[in-house]
């Protein structure tokens, strides 16, 4: 999939020490796609926008947390 016109955007939950760095960009149709600040030519994750809204659902609801 093309993400040349991606928008990126660093998750607010990101750490600012160089550390949990999360970027995602939500303006391509019919995808949400993720990756690594500090790895910006990396891989990717491809989610749908109905896949993305249950898995940050499931996030803030604490289904991850150990």
């Amino acid at each position: 999939m093309d993400l040349s016109a991606a928008i990126w955007r660093k998750s607010s939950r990101s750490s600012g020490n160089g550390g949990q760095c999360v970027e995602v960009a939500a303006n391509l149709p019919g995808v949400i796609a993720v990756r690594d600040s500090k790895n910006p030519r990396g891989p990717k994750l491809l989610f749908t926008p109905a896949a993305w809204d249950t898995f940050v659902r499931r996030i803030k609801s604490g289904d991850f947390d150990h």
